[in-house]
């Protein structure tokens, strides 16, 4: 019987450094790479994609493919912004795997990117596969545009404990986002970090809620969903949620927030 098309995709992003041209090292070495490996488990039972199916190959017969970027090199590396050429490279191959002309008719993409990889998800957003953007601890620099975003759904996810990356830069550039064009929300994580490690069981059911909602195949919680309708013109603060405020719909399973 032959593998039944796609209804829906996931492309995961990992994280990395500003710069740094070496690849990234194999398997559970590249520690960015294996941060992101509950994330993927999580929305592979969420979606009931294969777990069985090799990281990074596609998953025949998922009615929603849960894909990882493979990156040449670790950091983002200045104006070369190797991350994003790899995130795009990954959504044209993705959409050729799924049998979509990558024209807009393709199956449709939700990108999920951790610091580095949520600043490449951002800036491919543009691309005619995607949807919607989850990014997880955000890289954004003032000076990212923004345009690419319009007529997406982009929720932004931030520990205010954050010394990596900067949570008000996060909050920035979600406003500017939603005046572009883009229907956007920040959440916060209070207590926890940028490698997401603790409060890490609420780090992964939000995203796995957030993903799937973003997908339709699950419900967003009700201030997400009234955030991203926000007008252009709402104040930052409108748009900024805090995560043990959210409380889950019937029927949405895993956002409690833990302790």
């Amino acid at each position: 019987m032959a593998p039944r098309s796609p209804s829906a995709a996931v492309l995961v992003l990992h994280g990395g450094y500003e710069n740094g041209t070496e690849p990234p090292p194999p398997g559970l070495l590249n520690l960015p790479g294996t941060r992101m490996r509950p994330f993927v488990r999580a929305l592979r039972r969420a979606t009931r994609a294969p777990e069985s199916a090799p990281e990074g190959g596609p998953e025949s017969g998922a009615g929603v493919l849960v894909r990882q970027v493979r990156y040449a090199h670790r950091g983002w590396n200045g104006s070369r912004a190797d991350a994003l050429h790899d995130a795009l490279a990954a959504l044209d191959a993705l959409g050729e795997e799924a049998g979509g002309s990558g024209e807009g008719d393709g199956v449709p993409v939700v990108l999920l990117g951790h610091s580095m990889g949520a600043r490449a998800a951002l800036l491919a957003a543009g691309h005619p596969l995607v949807r919607g953007v989850v990014g997880l601890a955000p890289w954004c620099p003032p000076g990212d545009p923004v345009t690419q975003l319009a007529g997406r759904d982009v929720v932004l996810v931030h520990s205010s404990r954050d010394r990596i990356t900067s949570p008000q830069a996060t909050q920035s550039l979600t406003t500017r986002a939603r005046r572009a064009g883009a229907r956007t929300c920040m959440v916060t994580v209070r207590g926890g970090d940028h490698a997401m490690i603790r409060r890490a069981p609420a780090w992964h059911s939000l995203t796995t809620t957030l993903v799937t909602g973003l997908l339709g195949t699950g419900s967003l919680p009700e201030p997400v969903t009234a955030a991203l309708g926000l007008p252009p013109t709402a104040e930052p603060t409108e748009g900024t949620l805090d995560l043990d405020r959210l409380r889950p719909r019937r029927g949405t399973a895993g956002l409690q927030p833990s302790p």
